[in-house]
This record gives structure tokens, sequence and C-alpha cells, in this order.
């Protein structure tokens, strides 16, 4: 059952979509998930907060889905091409997303450099969210990181220096395909390029 957090980023992520983040009211989001304001703020304490929380969410369910398509079966290219395929996924299907992983901040979105003001008494989670969102940079960091521990692990021996400039090529390329739609005709994902790449690639293609 969802947690009255869960219900309330919920709402809030629906109104984003709905309307410009500076447009958004908290009296809204409260009502929209069935809760008075005083819970929302208890739980966010402030716009703030929730925007933070927001972001915050965003980064956290785009890297569980990394760690789903790393852990999916095949070789080195089958699960770099499905870490591709979710990337590009991910950054058309939520704004949030997209921004994190660019660094392109729209008028509409909540900044991620919004002011923190933490509290000794905050809970964990909002805690957590008060930490702040990752750079774009710190982002593709944290994925190519990932993607070579697990594709290195009971594999051949890579060569890792070349693993990792691969896997952040893998990422590079499924951003440009999540941020210009490729010609007619040709696969929208950028599955079979990076699939290409990586076989080219003696030494990471096992």
């Amino acid at each position: 059952m969802p947690t009255a957090r869960d219900v309330l980023l919920d709402a809030a992520h629906r109104a984003l979509v709905a309307r410009p983040w500076h447009d958004v009211r908290m009296v809204d989001v409260a009502a929209a998930a069935g809760v008075s304001r005083q819970t929302l703020y208890n739980e966010f304490g402030s716009k703030d907060g929730l925007a933070r929380a927001l972001v915050r969410r965003a980064a956290d369910s785009y890297l569980a889905g990394v760690e789903r398509a790393l852990g999916s079966p095949g070789g080195t290219g089958d699960r770099l091409a499905a870490t591709a395929a979710w990337t590009v996924r991910a950054a058309r299907g939520n704004a949030l997303v997209r921004a994190l992983l660019t660094g392109c901040w729209g008028e509409r979105l909540p900044h991620p450099a919004a002011s923190v003001r933490r509290s000794a008494s905050a809970v964990p989670a909002q805690r957590r969210a008060d930490a702040g969102s990752p750079t774009s940079a710190e982002l593709l960091g944290k994925v190519r990181d990932r993607a070579v521990a697990a594709l290195d692990e009971g594999r051949p021996p890579h060569d890792r220096a070349a693993l990792a400039m691969v896997c952040e090529l893998a990422l590079r390329l499924a951003l440009s395909y999540a941020l210009v739609p490729p010609p007619a005709g040709v696969a929208g994902d950028g599955v079979p390029l990076v699939r290409d790449v990586v076989d080219r690639l003696p030494d990471v293609a096992a």
C-alpha cells in the first residue's frame, strides 16, 4: 500500500506534468493526494522540500531501472543495450530524469539548486532529499561505474578502462537519441548503434 509520502509525490508529479512548477500550489497537491495541507508540510517542510524530494525520487527511479537493465540476461552488448534503451525511455518519459541527465532545467521544472534548510528533526527520507540531487556529470558517472562493476563481475577479464569508456559512450549515445529523434526508419532507442559499438571492441564484447 502506498505511503502518504508516495501519494503526495505522485500528486506533485501529476501537477508538474499539467503546469509549470511555479504555478503548483501546496494546497492543490494536498487536495489531490487526499490529505491535509499540514500533512504535506509535515512530510516535506516546504515547497522547496517537496521539489527536492520529487527530483530525488526521479533520480532513484532512473538508477533502479539501470540496475534492472544491467541485471538482464546476455553478454556485455546485450546489457549495455538494455541500459541504453532504458535511458532513452526514462529521459523521454520523465522531464525530471531528462533534466537530471542533461543538466538542462527549463522554467517549468523545480530546480535542484533550491535553498536547503536542513533540520535535525526532519524524517530520514527528507534529510536524504535535502542532501540534494546529483549533477548530470555525477549521475552519468554513477551509471558508468555501476555498469563497469556489473559487467566486469564474473566475466572474462576486461580492460576496465576500455569498458568504462564504452559504458560512458553507450550512455551518451542513448542521451542523444532521447534528445533528438532519429530519422524515419531508424531504431529510436539507439540499441543497434550501442550493440555495434560494443561488438567492434573485442576487449569488452564478451
